[in-house]
């Protein structure tokens, strides 16, 4: 009976509800959005230095303590309709996709509590490199650079391509996102690290099994004031755009590459039209850049996942196409039979066992 199955609906939720009461709990979320309200409606507000970051933060927890209340009351709403129209299949037909569609919401609403550090709120920076093996992991990087893609668009993400490098034969050198919404980088920060590829290469005569890598580095965005830059120290190269982009590629020098002399750091953007906004645009994230090696260099020590450095030893996630499908994430075990759904920019799943196995709440 239709009655029945949504009350297991509902039921099936009800762990993921204790989880959000728990944190809801323990964050005390809604004292710290009273704290701030009071600091926001001071008469010397406006002096403070940090009011932007206080305003962001106000309207974070806003946002938040608006969801919860709706999700707790829905729920017990929903409770109450089925027991009303428990005999009734028309008026539980109607209700049906609400039903539904409430359940995805409490499992989105319980990811975005798990996002809950500094800067996962932000927008970020997403880097594709082919590592070793020429077209092969040339050709793995463009399939990420899909499945990317992909992603932001099931999470309604604006994507800016930044830079794109083909490959001589096929696939890309290398490629860089700029992502754009909310939790942008707490969501995509689990896929930084080494991503591998075992397949029957379409690029070998023989039809002989290749293993491919790939890096993936995430960077989130920054205020500029944080990180202070002495103009002195870059080196700010032009050269011809090429790859994606407009009619404006290849015609140009507008493509940017500066570099921080005294730390290496090297940044390169060819998205925009004009040589000054891609210069902007790569200031941007040289910021990032800089922000993240200075809190690695004060966190090296610690062994915490997110702060992990990427290294060409630090597999994160196997794609097996050959002798078996099987995706599997070697820091949670977690695993989808199905690669071709995970190529297609099915990703959460991976990203929520991430979330649940290092976050707080857990």
């Amino acid at each position: 009976m239709l009655a029945e199955e949504l009350i297991e609906k509902l039921k099936s939720i009800e762990p993921e509800l204790d989880a959000i009461k728990t944190f809801w709990q323990k964050s005390q979320i809604n004292q710290k959005y009273d704290d701030l309200q009071k600091i926001i409606n001071s008469e010397t507000f406006w002096q403070n230095p940090n009011s932007t970051s206080i305003l962001k933060e106000n309207q974070k927890l806003k946002q938040l303590e608006e969801q919860y209340n709706q999700i707790i009351n829905v729920y017990q709403d929903n409770k109450e309709i089925l027991e009303l129209f428990a005999s009734n299949e028309e008026e539980l037909g109607k209700i049906k996709k609400d039903i539904f569609a409430f359940c995805k919401k409490v499992t989105k609403f319980k990811l975005e509590l798990l996002l809950n550090k500094e800067n996962d709120y932000n927008n970020c920076f997403l880097s594709i490199n082919a590592g070793a093996g020429g077209t092969e992991s040339q050709d793995w990087s463009d399939m990420l650079f899909r499945m990317y893609l992909r992603f932001c668009e099931r999470e309604n993400f604006k994507v800016d391509i930044l830079d794109y490098q083909k490959g001589e034969e096929a696939g890309i050198k290398s490629a860089t996102l700029f992502i754009k919404g909310p939790y942008a980088y707490g969501l995509l920060k689990w896929e930084a690290g080494i991503h591998r590829l075992v397949r029957i290469s379409p690029f070998d005569a023989n039809k002989r099994r290749h293993t491919s890598f790939s890096a993936i580095t995430v960077i989130s965005e920054v205020e500029e004031e944080e990180i202070k830059i002495n103009e002195a120290e870059l080196r700010i190269d032009t050269y011809r755009a090429g790859g994606a982009g407009g009619q404006h590629v290849n015609k140009t020098d507008s493509a940017v590459r500066i570099t921080h002399i005294p730390t290496g750091v090297v940044v390169q953007c060819q998205n925009e039209r004009s040589q000054l906004q891609n210069k902007q645009t790569a200031l941007k994230m040289l910021y990032a850049k800089l922000k993240q090696k200075s809190e690695h260099e004060k966190e090296e020590k610690e062994k915490s996942i997110e702060k992990k450095k990427i290294e060409w030893g630090s597999q994160i996630r196997s794609y097996v196409l050959h002798p078996y499908k099987m995706v599997k994430d070697l820091r949670t075990d977690f695993e989808s039979p199905r690669p071709e759904l995970v190529l297609d920019g099915d990703l959460m799943e991976f990203i929520e066992s991430c979330l649940v196995q290092f976050s707080s709440l857990n």
